[in-house]
């Protein structure tokens, strides 16, 4: 990460937008979705915290990814904003190496989280009588390591090759965070085998996790189909249904902007994506499990009543 491997000791970045009339309606339309962001994560943290009917596998991982998507969104959110009301907006080489760790890391960390909770759906619905002693507490916590000891490994190879790169006198990373192709675009070395390298560790990245997120909804659709009442199909697709929806936003976004060629996705449509998976999906998140989670539901209007009433 040391920025004596580059002659370049700071990056401007370019930001959203270079239109001067959009900057400050930007400004105010991302600082909101920040604060949804910020509410709605730390509000399930909290909630499912101080509900003990929520203490089970499937709100303990809910639990980390809700404090996942808190920590990276605030890892690109405040930068961004800066761009809409600053002139020049930098950020010194070691500072946008740190930013470029943190983002890989709960990127990948949030995938496999998400892995974790399809294969908690599967064993709840596909091997109900064995769910006590499969999804154990120390079972869950090997499953949460592992997350983050993929997103601490991956995010380690992502920065350490970029890290390597020496860059020339064009400093300006067209993005509004430091992302890998924008600063790979910036470097005089070829850049084949770092190319490479992201299609790689993306691959496995985000192919584990969807490897196994297909083949447990595979198997819990096989399950449910055998269910002979329309009660009992409704209540397991119910308890699916709100995974599927982030699950699909979350790799749907992040495949279509790593695992092409940076020559067949334009940067600014990059941009684009890039938004959408570290900007919205995780304000998105805390709804869609709040909104259509039952428990949820229950445990807000019970903490709400508590509150009011003391």
């Amino acid at each position: 990460m040391a920025a004596e491997n580059s002659s370049v000791t700071e990056f401007t970045l370019a930001g959203l937008t270079d239109q001067p009339g959009l900057q400050i309606p930007l400004f105010f339309l991302f600082l909101g979705f920040y604060m949804v962001t910020v509410v709605g994560n730390l509000g399930l943290i909290t909630l499912i915290g101080w509900n003990a009917h929520l203490h089970t596998p499937m709100y303990f991982f809910l639990f980390n990814l809700s404090l996942i998507d808190f920590c990276y969104s605030t890892t690109i959110t405040p930068k961004m904003l800066k761009s809409f009301v600053s002139k020049k907006n930098t950020i010194l080489h070691s500072g946008c190496m740190t930013q470029l760790f943190f983002l890989c890391f709960f990127v990948v960390s949030e995938s496999f989280i998400l892995s974790a909770m399809a294969y908690d759906r599967y064993v709840a619905i596909c091997r109900p009588l064995l769910y006590t002693v499969t999804m154990c507490p120390q079972i869950c916590l090997l499953l949460l390591l592992g997350a983050y000891g993929m997103g601490f490994s991956g995010a380690l190879v992502h920065t350490g090759s970029i890290a390597s790169l020496t860059f020339c006198a064009d400093h300006l990373v067209n993005h509004f965070m430091c992302d890998i192709f924008p600063l790979l675009e910036l470097s005089c070395n070829n850049t084949y085998v770092h190319e490479l390298v992201v299609f790689i560790v993306v691959a496995i990245d985000i192919g584990m996790p969807i490897a196994t997120i297909f083949v447990s909804y595979a198997l819990i659709l096989s399950s449910i189909l055998h269910i002979h009442s329309s009660e009992g199909r409704s209540k397991a697709f119910s308890t699916c249904s709100s995974h599927i929806i982030v699950v699909s936003l979350f790799f749907g976004s992040g495949a279509f902007m790593y695992l092409k060629p940076p020559s067949v996705l334009p940067l600014d449509q990059g941009k684009v994506s890039s938004l959408f998976y570290t900007i919205v999906v995780p304000m998105l998140n805390p709804l869609i499990y709040s909104l259509r989670n039952t428990d949820v539901k229950v445990a807000l209007r019970k903490t709400l009543g508590r509150k009011i009433f003391s």
